[in-house]
């Protein structure tokens, strides 16, 4: 796909000069000193993003009550917490039928998912309030319904995507689509680690014994576990659609919205449904209210699951029936190397 040019460039002759006219090109002193300023600020930009959010988050766990983590009863529950989603972000791990990802990005798109956590956090906090006093004949169900389509779902996925495009995204070793749903499942577990850990202490700081602790713990533990899975698999597919627009720039950002859109849609439902729906099972099944939560909790993570696993099975069957021989390293490769966006107008 050719740019887009300017009027007088398209009717202009061949080889006429149309420096700062309709083109522009590095020529002069000054405009190497913009490039360089330019090329200086975009790094530096993330850094800033980055550092803000880190500072953020140990000020929550020096000052927020995060600090009760550091309680060894207290971390075990959080830690059992994210088996499930462990379990789930290892599955996708192993899907990928190309190259192994490195274990150091895949760290890096875990502590970024970490850190970035913190900016939903704050949004959420301050805008909570807000949607709540929209009661209508309701009594709070629209405000609730609209906080989770417009608030939470978009920004916590969005904050997610943001951890893999960041950083790994943006490397040669992101070399293939599968490998955006290895990073968004990594994104995902990173989130519920620190959205786990939030809840579990919040829940149990004020307890003043260590049975009440165990007790408390053990409760908010087992709720928690059931939440983590649900992160992975929005934030798979949110990564998956990002590993698609890598390598279909002309269509990079209809296909970026995309995948934050459907990972943000998943992700509000299941919201603003699982505070009702457990209740309605309850009343026309012997369950009771926990066992009908566990019941719609998992059908609906499997429901939405089985769309990432669709998309990965597709695939990992389109690997194999065309052919592709192994990844090598190609450092070389144009295609490759670091990308840092789609092609500019």
């Amino acid at each position: 796909m050719s740019p887009r040019r300017d009027p007088i460039e398209r009717a202009a002759e061949r080889g006429r000069d149309l420096y700062e006219v309709a083109t522009w090109d590095q020529r002069s002193e000054f405009d190497g000193i913009a490039v360089a300023v330019y090329e200086g600020l975009r790094p530096a930009a993330r850094w800033v993003v980055i550092g803000i959010a880190t500072t953020i988050t140990l000020a929550l766990f020096a000052f927020g009550g995060l600090a009760t983590v550091s309680n060894p009863i207290v971390g075990t529950f959080v830690l059992l917490s994210l088996v499930p989603a462990l379990l789930l972000a290892g599955y996708v791990y192993r899907s990928d039928v190309t190259t192994r990802e490195p274990l150091p990005m895949l760290a890096g798109t875990f502590l970024l998912a970490v850190v970035f956590s913190t900016f939903a956090s704050i949004v959420n906090t301050f805008t909570s309030a807000v949607f709540a006093s929209v009661n209508l004949p309701t009594q709070g169900f629209f405000g609730g319904v609209l906080f989770f389509l417009f608030i939470v779902g978009p920004g916590e996925e969005f904050v997610k995507w943001l951890a893999v495009r960041i950083y790994a995204f943006r490397r040669a070793e992101f070399d293939a689509v599968i490998d955006g749903a290895v990073y968004g499942a990594v994104a995902g577990l990173g989130f519920a680690t620190i959205e786990n850990a939030f809840y579990i202490t919040r829940f149990v700081e004020a307890t003043g014994t260590t049975v009440s602790i165990v007790e408390a713990g053990s409760n908010i533990a087992a709720l928690r576990a059931l939440a983590g899975p649900g992160h992975v698999i929005y934030s798979g597919i949110a990564g998956f659609y990002l590993g698609l627009a890598k390598f279909n720039r002309e269509n990079y950002g209809p296909i970026v919205v995309k995948g934050l859109l459907l990972a943000a849609l998943f992700h509000a439902t299941y919201n603003i449904t699982v505070g009702y729906v457990p209740g309605i099972i309850a009343v026309v099944s012997p369950l009771d209210g926990f066992a009908a939560s566990i019941v719609y909790i998992v059908a609906y993570d499997t429901l939405i699951g089985l769309f990432l696993y669709r998309k990965l099975r597709n695939y990992k069957r389109a690997y194999r029936d065309t052919g592709v021989l192994e990844h090598r390293n190609r450092p070389n490769d144009p295609e490759l190397t670091e990308f840092d966006g789609p092609p500019r107008p």
